[in-house]
């Protein structure tokens, strides 16, 4: 289970440099010297045991702030975030990477970073060799890689953990479309096993096909949640059309 309770997250952004003597002098009668950037606003939110709850909104809206915040990736500026159970959280691509490593060495890296053992790397290394399809890449360096076969490797490691509790941010966008198919076959598989699982995407498909429940975050406050098709309905009608040039 998952609870967060009156969560905020406030990132302290720097003003502009000022240059000339006035503007030097007016930055040091000030008293703040930064902007408040509210991430996210006293987030109160409950994510039951193997629920598998979807998070979408606009670009800058909070969501993966939110998982950040979850993972313990980021602190909350206030409230407090409750999680019962181990996470293995995939947020942001490159994230534990490196790039002077060989494939082969980056999972036994990444693994590490993820909380597995070495035999229980060693155990799936097959696996996720398999899964993510670089079979002939073992012995590459990572950085000769493309973003998109990044991607399949740090998903391929993710979902090895035996871990109930996943996050997964919306870099599945980068992946081919077969590799997404296998990730949502992936997470059918994990329905069925009740793992509980965060999902944030701009794929409104999946989100309603997969997910039990939504929250839709708009200027980091949680402006509707309850049964995807209904959230995700009034998310569509919030969205504006393209004007024609």
């Amino acid at each position: 289970m998952i609870v967060l309770e009156k969560v905020t997250k406030i990132f302290r952004l720097p003003h502009d440099r000022r240059t000339t003597l006035r503007q030097r002098f007016v930055n040091i009668l000030r008293k703040n010297t930064y902007e408040e950037l509210y991430a996210l606003r006293d987030i109160n939110l409950k994510v039951n045991e193997g629920e598998f709850l979807g998070i979408i909104g606009k670009n800058g809206a909070g969501k993966s702030t939110l998982l950040k915040v979850v993972a313990r990736v980021l602190e909350p500026t206030s409230g407090t975030v409750s999680v019962n159970g181990t996470i293995a959280p995939f947020l942001e691509l490159g994230v534990g990477f490196q790039g002077e490593l060989t494939v082969k060495a980056n999972i036994l890296f990444y693994g590490a970073l993820l909380g597995m053992s070495r035999q229980d790397i060693q155990r799936k290394y097959d696996w996720i060799i398999d899964f993510s399809g670089l079979e002939r890449f073992v012995d590459a360096k990572l950085k000769n890689l493309s973003s998109g076969m990044q991607v399949r490797l740090g998903f391929s490691i993710t979902v090895s953990v035996e871990s109930p509790i996943l996050l997964v941010d919306e870099v599945l966008a980068v992946g081919d479309i077969d590799f997404q198919q296998k990730c949502y076959d992936c997470f059918e598989s994990f329905k069925k096993d009740g793992r509980t699982i965060l999902f944030v995407s701009h794929d409104l498909n999946a989100v309603e096909k997969f997910c039990d429940r939504v929250v839709l975050l708009e200027n980091g406050r949680i402006e509707a949640q309850g049964e995807s098709e209904a959230v995700i309905a009034k998310y569509r009608g919030k969205m504006k059309p393209a004007q024609p040039v």
